[in-house]
């Protein structure tokens, strides 16, 4: 039995240390990171020179997603009143002239009893005003009580006309006002189609003239709106490709193009505004609102690059491993400092030095491993 125990602990003693011998690059006193033949292998890592590529020359800029002002609409009353009826809820989809909501006004009813009293008031000054007309024309009556009667008649005309306009926009039917049926809630309707995005309504609720009660803002035609710094608007033209994220909400980038360039410059920071148009299926994929930031387009170069693996940072800086050496065991690299230009989804300018240049011989895979 001791026997059995004796080899088991044996066996345990000489697994962990086959494993405590496992391959890590190690640092030698002059500074190069040697990383055994072996471990190169085994960890998949590869070895190859900078490649010229295309590189776009871009204008930082940042903005918006919005729409057109048409597109959006703000709703409020003409009167102060209360909140009879509202059902519907941000995200609500609207069709235009659809119900919204009911309010409730001793306003409006004020308006239309008005409205009557001029109406019934109305039709007996404009027959006194002809009369009166008549009069005059014969030199029977005299020009003062002429010009009151007309006086009368054109102010009474204007009030009913007045009033009768904004029974047209409470949407109040004038005819029942005539018969004596007074309505005491207004409705509002959507002038547009699209999403509710903000609603301030609800039941018993006051409001007043300058309340906005809800938002409709129709997607259909979402756009890019840019600032874009004085000392880079003469590079914008129209047409340039504006390549985009939305950083609170994904890494995606995405595409569209400058359609109208801003003739002034406005504000302390001395910007002017881009307004850039998106494909449909671009369209889909975003909201009204969502903050920006892009780059536009401007021209094309040519650059030394190497996949964004192969950068390494320290102390906010960019490094690449350069092969220095190479022996019958190991490779031998040296950490040297780079500065990068611009990038795509996979590679990244390099600006060469007198320690890396074209025919360098770069570590581009498997940096992360060796430095972590």
């Amino acid at each position: 039995m001791k026997k059995i125990l004796y080899t088991l602990t044996l066996s345990l003693v000489l697994f962990s240390c086959k494993e405590e011998k496992k391959e890590v690059a190690e640092t030698t006193d002059n500074g190069l990171i040697t990383v055994t033949k072996s471990l190169f292998t085994n960890m998949e890592m590869q070895i190859a020179t900078p490649i010229e590529q295309d590189f776009d020359v871009t204008v930082k800029a940042s903005g918006k997603i919005d729409v057109p002002p048409q597109n959006r609409a703000k709703i409020t009353t003409f009167v102060g009143g209360f909140i009879k009826t509202s059902k519907l809820l941000i995200g609500d989809k609207i069709s235009k002239r659809q119900a919204l909501v009911t309010i409730e006004s001793t306003e409006v009813v004020d308006i239309q009893k008005e409205y009557i009293e001029v109406a019934e008031q109305i039709s007996y000054l404009k027959s006194e005003f002809e009369r009166q007309k008549t009069l005059f024309d014969e030199k029977i009556t005299s020009q003062k009580n002429y010009l009151k009667a007309e006086s009368d008649y054109k102010s009474a005309k204007g009030r009913y006309n007045s009033l009768r306009q904004k029974l047209v926009m409470f949407n109040i039917n004038l005819s029942q006002v005539e018969r004596g049926k007074i309505a005491s809630t207004i409705t509002l309707f959507a002038p547009i189609s699209g999403d509710i995005t903000v609603m301030n309504a609800s039941v018993g609720m006051a409001v007043s003239r300058s309340d906005v009660i809800l938002e409709i803002v129709n997607n259909a035609d979402l756009h890019i709106e840019l600032s874009v710094f004085e000392k880079d608007i003469l590079n914008i033209k129209e047409n340039q490709i504006i390549k985009f994220t939305v950083p609170e909400a994904s890494k995606e980038v995405f595409q569209g193009k400058v359609h109208l360039i801003g003739k002034s410059i406005e504000g302390n920071d001395r910007t002017a505004n881009v307004h850039g148009h998106l494909d449909d299926n671009v369209k889909q994929k975003l909201l009204t609102g969502m903050f920006i930031e892009a780059g536009i387009v401007t021209n094309r170069k040519k650059g030394f690059a190497v996949p964004k693996d192969a950068l390494g940072v320290e102390n906010d800086k960019n490094f690449v491993l350069l092969l220095k050496s190479e022996d019958i065991k190991s490779y031998h690299f040296q950490k040297v400092q780079v500065e990068t230009g611009t990038s795509t989804d996979e590679f990244v300018e390099i600006i060469p030095n007198k320690e890396v240049n074209s025919t360098s011989k770069i570590l581009i895979k498997g940096v992360f491993d060796i430095i972590n």
